[in-house]
């Protein structure tokens, strides 16, 4: 089966055959259709991801694909069934093997386009929303990379939870990508510092971050007393450094969050989030937005858009 496989650091990812992959225990084998694209691939393809598996191995870890086989002890998923999976890596490739335990069943009425982008943004937000910030209805919610993979999703999540959304992107073309997913207000980052236009606005109680760097201090600045930051990744490059004296004076809180360390300490939780969530989709309440769709022998030019942030959305990588 062809692969977009990562068998040494300093070389990149690159298309390749190699064997198709038989599931162990309590794994599904799938016949993939679609890859969602994470900024995490590009960390993980130079191996600076903190759960950047040892190569050989495949990039891509969220997809969309119909089970094929099953391992000892698997009933569910069924042979036939359609499903949404985090595995974590191995979704650019024709096949793949994962737990069955993080399958989820794809409702009728989502393509597998959506299914493949849906799990990691949209999981992502509506946890750090809900579970970490505990977002209340009528809080005024500041998002930053608001047209990007997670921050669009958080706009969306937000709005559904009731909040006012303060969207921060750079250029109107983004800006308006953010506006019909749900924002009440839109702020452009050319400006780097945009806490007076946020102040404006009355100031934030959440403040929700995939960004950092001069964002994130412009954020910190524009926080409410009793204020929750979380801090979602650093797409930007940039780890801020967090002034302790500015969260004591304002009563702030800095909250960290990452998905992926949800599957290993409250498994039960994510597979909640992603139901509701699913539930959600179907219902209407979210409309994902993917900018580009691709096939397998364009992986590399797919990273690219994330590389270049030319992107807005969802990126994905299509195999069947």
């Amino acid at each position: 089966m062809r692969a977009f496989q990562v068998s040494r650091f300093e070389e990149g990812a690159q298309l390749a055959d190699i064997e198709q992959p038989i599931p162990a225990k309590g794994e599904v084998l799938l016949q993939i259709h679609a890859c969602g694209l994470n900024f995490a691939d590009l960390l993980m393809a130079n191996g600076t991801y903190q759960d950047t598996p040892k190569p050989p191995f495949s990039l891509g870890m969220e997809v969309c694909g119909t089970v094929i086989a099953t391992g000892e002890g698997v009933s569910t998923p069924a042979i036939g069934t359609k499903v949404a999976v985090f595995g974590g890596a191995g979704g650019l490739a024709e096949y793949g093997v994962f737990p069955a335990a993080n399958c989820i069943e794809v409702p009728q009425n989502m393509p597998p386009e959506v299914a493949a982008g849906f799990y990691v943004a949209y999981g992502t937000s509506h946890l750090a929303l809900t579970d970490r910030a505990h977002l209340q209805k009528g809080e005024t919610l500041l998002v930053l990379g608001a047209s990007g993979g997670v921050g669009l999703t958080a706009v969306e999540i937000g709005k559904a939870m009731g909040a006012k959304v303060i969207a921060v992107a750079r250029g109107a073309k983004k800006l308006a990508v953010a506006k019909a997913a749900g924002a009440d207000h839109l702020i452009d980052s050319t400006d780097s510092d945009f806490t007076d236009a946020v102040k404006a606005l009355g100031g934030a109680d959440v403040v929700y971050d995939p960004v950092g760097g001069t964002g994130f201090k412009s954020a910190m600045r524009a926080t409410k007393p009793k204020g929750r930051i979380i801090v979602i990744g650093f797409a930007s490059g940039d780890v801020p450094p967090i002034p302790a004296n500015i969260i004591l004076v304002k009563n702030i809180d800095i909250i960290g969050f990452y998905w992926g360390g949800y599957l290993k300490f409250a498994p039960q939780k994510v597979m909640q989030s992603i139901a509701a969530l699913m539930e959600m989709y179907t219902s209407g309440q979210l409309k994902p937005h993917i900018s580009h769709t691709l096939p397998l022998d364009q992986a590399g030019e797919a990273l690219d858009l994330l590389r270049t942030r030319t992107s807005t959305g969802k990126v994905v990588v299509t195999l069947s």
